[in-house]
């Protein structure tokens, strides 16, 4: 009786927020700008609605902001059909377009790259243009995406409606690096589903895709230098090719978004000898790879050698993690090798993940590892080594302290696959906890949310991920002065935004009850 009387209790609570919601008295905009300002009078976004770019520096040679208007078009007009007669409202109510202007001729995208934007809608006027400034083409579609979350479907005119004018918001974010890590090893995930996923990110800002590509259970991507790798794919339909890599990487970076790949090394490797199974230590010992053998070596050089082809994001994550060295020293002939190099399982670990950093360095990167290198032997690493944290909290102020730096992913609060962890954690994770000095703040690039693979694919992907990868997204872009000290402060925002992305077709789940949860009983998306 309890749980019910708790349940009917939050319920009426949202009931009365949806009011709010609906009434357009609230800011909805997720996640929250650096600083906004509106006034109380009404346009009407125009049915011939257009983007101008008039004393703009880029000039949009491959159709990256061209497109990215297109796209704001239609997530606007998505959820109803626009079909109001704009001759009985006033032209000086009408909205004409948005004009952008891109202080610098560049598109390339990269870590740190300006994301920052100033978006003005005017009052009502002649001939009146919203204004959108920015220094790259990536702060103007973040700031096209801000727009999108003003405007309204007006269902007594049948027009869409950019309430509470004139608007000036001034935004940028916090953290350079705004991660989502997807698994396609654990299940394969096709190309529809990860552009899907890709879309999803750009509407709350996050900007990094890191693709954990390969892993224990299979090895789907084509590799050129070494073509019998992907035999260890769950079948040949589970495969992607170089082809579709690199339409990944294409896809994300017209919306702004790096892609970071992962190969797992020297653990969770063992797809990697389904192809060529020298790379195992032996048939009855598969995993980690084989530490004694050059070509071990060979092969992550020729996979890194054609990832510098595509992947053009200065970090990969070459892993590191979970490594069980028993196999090394088990096997008599990598624990002859190892005796005559004088190591234990220990020295040898890290003399595979120092090697394989040098082979990652001499390739242009910089390297991302999983935490336990750090743990290991954190002052042997590469002084460009990113610590990637995920076992739990006091790692990164360790990490930073040492002079690293550090992306936290802790797993108890921002891990998607462990589905009792909430919303409101994912909210209240705080990346530079207990780290007050200010040169060690800068050492945190940022986070990233993980949705590992075990029991996800394309068919729960989108709810397992939506909407707690937000609350997360709005801890990473927010200024730290603007987020909630309460997550209960934003709970009407937050369910606001999970029905805009319903609406956008992005299956978001409900926020209440764990994560994936399916609505309890009819009612309102806003009260779910």
């Amino acid at each position: 009786m309890g749980r019910v009387w708790g349940i009917f209790c939050i319920l009426v609570l949202l009931q009365s927020l949806v009011i709010v919601v609906i009434g357009g008295e609230e800011l909805k905009i997720w996640p929250m700008p650096l600083s906004v300002s509106h006034g109380q009078s009404k346009l009407f976004v125009s049915k011939s609605f257009e983007l101008k770019t008039d004393g703009s520096e880029f000039r949009d040679a491959s159709g990256i902001l061209k497109d990215g208007f297109s796209r704001l078009r239609s997530v606007m007009e998505a959820a109803h059909v626009v079909d109001g007669d704009f001759s009985r409202l006033g032209e000086s109510s009408i909205l004409r377009g948005i004009h952008v202007v891109v202080n610098s001729s560049s598109e390339e995208l990269q870590y740190g790259v300006d994301e920052s934007y100033k978006l003005s809608v005017p009052s009502p006027g002649k001939n009146i243009y919203a204004l959108l400034e920015a220094q790259t083409v990536y702060g103007a579609l973040h700031g096209l995406q801000t727009f999108s979350q003003l405007a309204y479907f007006n269902f007594k005119l049948g027009v869409l409606e950019v309430p509470q004018a004139p608007w000036t918001i001034r935004d940028e974010p916090r953290f350079s690096f705004r991660g989502l890590l997807i698994d396609t090893s654990r299940h394969y995930l096709p190309l529809p589903v990860i552009k899907n996923v890709i879309d999803s990110m750009t509407y709350s800002k996050l900007n990094v895709l890191h693709w954990h590509i390969v892993d224990t259970q299979s090895f789907p991507l084509e590799v050129p230098s070494y073509p019998k790798l992907w035999e260890g794919a769950y079948s040949t339909s589970e495969r992607y090719t170089f082809s579709d890599a690199s339409e990944i990487v294409r896809y994300a970076q017209r919306r702004g978004i790096n892609v970071l790949a992962e190969i797992d090394v020297p653990g969770h490797a063992t797809s990697w000898g389904v192809g060529y199974p020298l790379l195992w230590p032996s048939k009855a010992c598969q995993e980690p790879l084989d530490v004694s053998s050059e070509f071990t070596f060979k092969v992550i050089d020729g996979i890194l050698s054609d990832f510098s082809k595509i992947f053009k994001f200065k970090f990969v994550h070459l892993g590191g993690d979970e490594v069980d060295t028993s196999c090394w020293t088990l096997t008599p002939r990598v624990n002859k090798w190892l005796k005559s190099k004088g190591m234990n399982g220990s020295d040898a670990y890290q003399y595979f993940v120092l090697r394989a950093q040098k082979i990652a360095l001499s390739h242009g990167y910089e390297v991302i590892n999983w935490e336990e290198t750090f743990n290991n032997f954190g002052r042997k690493l590469s002084p460009k080594t990113v610590v990637h944290n995920w076992l739990g909290g006091g790692v990164a102020q360790k990490v930073v302290a040492s002079g690293l730096r550090c992306i936290v992913s802790n797993q108890d609060k921002w891990y998607l696959d462990h589905l009792d962890a909430t919303w409101e954690g994912f909210y209240m994770n705080e990346p530079l906890a207990n780290i007050t000095n200010s040169k060690h703040q800068k050492l945190v690039l940022g986070g990233e949310v993980c949705m590992w693979g075990e029991n996800i694919d394309g068919s729960n992907i989108e709810q397992t991920i939506w909407p707690r990868a937000a609350a997360a997204a709005e801890r990473l872009w927010t200024a730290y002065d603007n987020l909630a000290k309460n997550p209960s402060k934003v709970i009407t925002r937050l369910a606001h935004f999970r029905c805009l992305l319903n609406q956008r077709g992005v299956a978001a789940a409900p926020l209440l009850g764990q994560g994936r949860e399916a609505p309890e009983e009819p009612g309102s998306c806003y009260a779910q």
